[in-house]
């Protein structure tokens, strides 16, 4: 996948050219090293990719036509907080296997626990990595990422139409079906779920799912349950 690839938020886009932000000036310039003229590809982060060209003086690009390029399957995690490097990692993997939205839920067993500051500043750097993450791997969207809440919070945002699975030992496979509209993966954290977390999950409508014979790590969990569901629903078919 090609390095020359930036990203902007559609409100810098219109009438076919795209304002630069200092960020994006500087990746640009310093860090690729490219010059006016330079085709590059831009995506918003809301599904739509522009070939694209460098314009001189560094301040804007021209555009071509805006295509769509999103997941097929509507796929969300609802992760465990996790200690900062695992739950970075869980961000940039799940973003490259192609989830559309994560919510981090404070698990009874949770072993991060953040205050309401703390928790939105966690939030904007997890929506950083999965920006650079979308860029890396070619997507033109990034997931959609929400401050940490609770796991009650967490399963009533889910839309009514979604598949949902919640995570634990003792599940059995992903349902064989056609495609769901939407899925929606439970992930516990590295003490696991209680029983009255994962019975709020059933409750909900989750089906539970195993994961083998393996005791994973809670990161390699969501990790893996995003390439479960894409594999047997998505775009790794």
């Amino acid at each position: 996948m090609s390095a020359r690839r930036v990203f902007l938020p559609p409100e810098r886009i219109a009438e076919g050219r795209a304002a630069l932000t200092p960020e994006a000036r500087h990746y640009l310039r310093d860090v690729l090293r490219l010059g006016p003229g330079a085709e590059l590809e831009l995506f918003d982060g809301e599904g739509g990719a522009y070939a694209a060209h460098l314009l001189a003086g560094f301040e804007a690009l021209a555009l071509g036509p805006r295509r769509e390029a999103r997941p097929i399957l509507p796929l969300w995690l609802v992760v465990a907080l996790a200690k900062g490097e695992k739950m970075d990692l869980v961000v940039q993997k799940a973003t490259e296997l192609g989830a559309t939205r994560l919510i981090a839920f404070e698990g009874e067993r949770s072993v991060v626990r953040l205050a309401p500051e703390k928790a939105r500043e966690r939030a904007e750097r997890w929506r950083r990595i999965a920006a650079e993450a979308a860029r890396q791997c070619g997507r033109a969207d990034a997931p959609e990422i929400d401050a940490p809440c609770t796991l009650a919070a967490a399963l009533g945002s889910v839309p009514p139409s979604f598949w949902r699975f919640v995570l634990h030992p003792g599940g059995g496979p992903l349902p064989a079906d056609e495609a769901p509209p939407g899925a929606a993966a439970v992930v516990g954290p590295e003490g696991g779920l209680t029983d009255t977390e994962v019975a709020a999950c059933e409750e909900a409508g989750a089906r539970r799912v195993g994961l083998g014979p393996r005791v994973l790590r809670a990161e390699t969990a969501a990790v893996v349950a995003v390439a479960l569901l894409q594999a047997r629903y998505g775009d790794l078919r």
